[in-house]
């Protein structure tokens, strides 16, 4: 729930009969506010622009413009709020347009070096531990599916479960811990960095650009994309440079790589874990 909508929630008993008519357009449209000035609203709710700016300021906002201040900023920390007009609920295309955008500005702002030096962390370690809390966990388990074919001693935490302890103990200066950190991080996960980073392994985040202040708490720092005029967050650009670092161990190992690929397949085959063409 936002500032917004709390506000209303809390003070909609002691709203005139017009300003429930703008009350109840916010409540039906919550996300869709920080798209209209005053003029738009009332228009919305068919009362005057005196009546939106009288109810602003009874729920303790200046104006239309600090709504939509306080709205833009909680989409930055990764609340759902729409910033765009919505597509049709049909029109596919206009979203996979605008991950194919992300995905330019992934490629116009990557620090290649950096990748390049966290596939060779990747592929020299010994062990390495991959973990991701809430949206960090899928994407960490996907890039440990991908890692594990081209190396051993890959794993994914916190199962569930599972706590991080007796993950982290016993790590030397031969592994690599890579974090994965999105925003709307767990509110501990500077705690998790600082444990991390007291370790002997090395160490890597990967995260979006509200993550960039923890530059230099690890070894390594990549930085992707995800912000979406759409009410959600969008990992296209999390899921293409993480496939590009496991591409890229895959061919620093080259026929070790290969070589563990073809006996993984040989074991699905003969446990029949997967479907035969």
């Amino acid at each position: 729930m936002s500032r917004l909508t709390e506000a209303v929630a809390a003070g909609y008993a002691e709203l005139t009969p017009q300003e429930r008519r703008v009350a109840d357009v916010i409540r039906a449209h919550a996300d869709a506010v920080v798209l209209y000035n005053s003029t738009e609203l009332a228009q919305l709710a068919g009362v005057s622009k005196a009546t939106v700016s009288r109810l602003f300021r009874r729920l303790g906002f200046s104006g239309s413009q600090e709504v939509r201040e306080s709205l833009r900023a909680q989409r930055s920390a990764g609340v759902p709020v729409r910033t765009a007009e919505p597509a049709e609920p049909s029109d596919v295309v206009a979203r996979i347009l605008a991950d194919a955008e992300l995905l330019r500005r992934l490629a116009a702002t990557v620090d290649v070096a950096a990748v390049e030096r966290v596939v060779r962390l990747l592929a020299d370690a010994q062990r390495v531990l991959i973990i991701g809390h809430r949206t960090g966990f899928p994407l960490a388990l996907a890039f440990r599916s991908q890692l594990a074919q081209a190396r051993d001693g890959v794993r994914v935490a916190p199962l569930p479960g599972q706590s991080l302890g007796e993950e982290l103990e016993g790590l030397t200066a031969r592994d690599v811990i890579l974090l994965v950190g999105v925003r709307r991080r767990p509110a501990d996960f500077s705690r998790l960095l600082a444990d991390a980073a007291r370790s002997s392994a090395t160490t890597v985040l990967v995260t979006d650009p509200s993550g960039q202040r923890f530059t230099g708490v690890l070894d390594e720092t990549l930085v992707c994309p995800l912000d979406s005029a759409s009410p959600f967050d969008s990992a296209a650009a999390f899921g293409s440079l993480l496939g590009a670092v496991a591409d890229g161990v895959h061919a620093a190992l080259g026929p070790r790589a290969e070589e563990r690929a073809t006996a993984i397949a040989r074991r699905y085959s003969s446990l029949r874990e997967t479907e035969e063409r």
